[in-house]
């Protein structure tokens, strides 16, 4: 991808390839970010690549796009070649393993996600909304120019995915589900669970006391309130979710220690403790609005700490500072009965080869069948009193 002008009328407006994110200052990056989504800050973004995992050797080269009028930012958005599909969360390895068998080359591909987040929010960047058509047209023929099979937008808003539909309706949508919780003028805890059926009510009660019983006590830390010890505790934690299953964890403690240093006001750790001791604890960001639950680990086997440190410590949280939405994370039907909504969710698909489009798109039609139905079934499944 290099520089060029924009056609016609946005003559004047130019791009510029970011090999990494420290190539543009914070203030410059961040003045375009949502208060509300941590994920696009520069210090997020910075802290992914200083600390090694983002970079070509992970298969994560960054190839953030920049839009400029002069010397003024007026539009940005992360993009990165990939050269797997690892760490995305909408998963294309059938796609890439049929083109392959096919004679066809599908790595690499151009990518714009949060690495390892998969939290729906902003993904492309404006000054003002007046720009939003010239500089999606610009990046555009930044990856159509460019030596890649592909350009994958996943976890968007919904607002943006409207806007690349209508100004590149070739782009093929797939969809997707996720289960967020939304405050609906509850007050606190004791105001959700009364929004709840009766079933599900002394269902929580009952799991929040079996936790006390086990003689765990659960802590909320913020912000600089996460010292070191609380921090490595975490990270010790954050590694055995991924050695119990045979695997290594995509971010290491450099990355949450840049993280606690440049960004600790977006940061909520849930530490359960044991004699005074830590023994579990999750990590969640947190935006002018939103709490996204993203990162947990327990050294001990604890029924029910799961769901009071991942979800209930956090819907306290949300309730207690004003927050209206908590995105717990990706997966999981057991969200559903403990009052976390379906959300549907969709991603978009360049794809250059006809073939691969056409194949493709067949497969996110017949997809969305399966999704409609379980949306569907997922919403009537919510414990909320009718």
């Amino acid at each position: 991808m290099q520089g060029h002008p924009a056609d016609g009328r946005e003559r004047s407006l130019s791009l510029q390839v970011l090999p990494a994110i420290e190539s543009i200052s914070p203030e410059r990056w961040n003045a375009l970010v949502d208060a509300d989504y941590p994920f696009l800050r520069h210090e997020f973004l910075h802290a992914l690549e200083a600390s090694g995992a983002v970079c070509a050797a992970t298969g994560w080269e960054p190839r953030h796009l920049t839009a400029w009028r002069g010397e003024r930012l007026v539009g940005a958005m992360p993009c990165y070649r990939k050269y797997h599909s690892f760490g995305e969360y909408v998963f294309d390895w059938a796609w890439a393993d049929a083109w392959e068998r096919a004679g066809g080359r599908y790595y690499p591909k151009a990518l714009t996600a949060i690495p390892f987040t998969p939290a729906p929010g902003p993904r492309l960047l404006l000054e003002t909304r007046s720009e939003g058509e010239a500089v999606m047209g610009l990046f555009a023929a930044a990856w159509e120019n460019d030596d890649v099979s592909s350009w994958h937008l996943l976890f968007a808003d919904d607002a943006e995915i409207d806007s690349w539909q209508s100004t590149h309706p070739a782009l093929v949508t797939r969809h997707g589900l996720q289960f967020q919780w939304r405050d609906d003028g509850y007050g606190d805890f004791e105001g959700f669970l009364s929004a709840l059926t009766s079933r599900r009510r002394k269902e929580i009660r009952r799991e929040r006391r079996i936790v006390a019983d086990q003689g765990l006590e659960i802590v909320r830390l913020v912000g600089e309130a996460i010292d070191q010890p609380a921090l490595e505790h975490f990270f010790r934690c954050y590694r055995i979710t991924y050695l119990e299953r045979g695997q290594q964890g995509y971010l290491n403690f450099d990355f949450f220690q840049r993280l606690r240093d440049t960004l600790p006001e977006a940061l909520v750790l849930i530490q359960a403790r044991a004699d005074g001791r830590p023994v579990a604890a999750a990590l969640c960001l947190q935006g002018s609005r939103t709490l996204y639950g993203r990162y947990w680990g327990s050294e001990v086997v604890a029924e029910c700490l799961h769901f009071e440190a991942c979800y209930y410590q956090g819907i306290e949280h949300c309730l207690a500072h004003g927050l209206t939405l908590f995105d717990p994370g990706t997966q999981g039907e057991h969200k559903l009965t403990r009052g976390f909504a379906p959300r549907r969710l969709r991603s978009l698909h360049h794809i250059d080869d006809p073939g691969l489009r056409d194949a493709v798109a067949r497969f996110c039609r017949e997809e969305r069948e399966h999704i409609d139905a379980y949306a569907n079934r997922a919403q009537g499944a919510l414990p909320f009193k009718r």
